[in-house]
């Protein structure tokens, strides 16, 4: 029997909401911290400063966030951006709110 792992589609902005970042990850929290703590310096998100999750969202199955992550990534930012404004409108940083879950 094959075990299925989930996984998150999401989206990391700067501070002024103009450069945005869209990565997949079958660990949301353990991924926005190293986003956050510059882990891999060299990173479009750490060049960037793409430090704000804005947007995520949980497929059951890692494949299906890929596919959603292709999607994204193929969009247009206008796409983008009425994407995280339907779910998080304030443009938030939505991590914080992960790690109390």
């Amino acid at each position: 029997m094959v075990m299925q792992r989930g996984g998150c589609v999401y989206i990391m902005a700067n501070t002024y909401n103009n450069v945005l970042y869209t990565g997949v990850t079958s660990d949301i929290i353990g991924r926005i911290w190293e986003h956050k703590n510059n882990v891999y310096p060299g990173s479009f998100t750490s060049r960037y400063k793409c430090y704000k999750l804005v947007y995520y969202l949980y497929y059951p199955h890692i494949e299906e966030a890929i596919a959603a992550e292709k999607l994204i990534k193929g969009g247009n930012k206008r796409n983008k951006h009425q994407l995280i404004f339907s779910l998080n409108p304030e443009w938030r940083d939505l991590y914080e709110d992960l790690i109390k879950e």
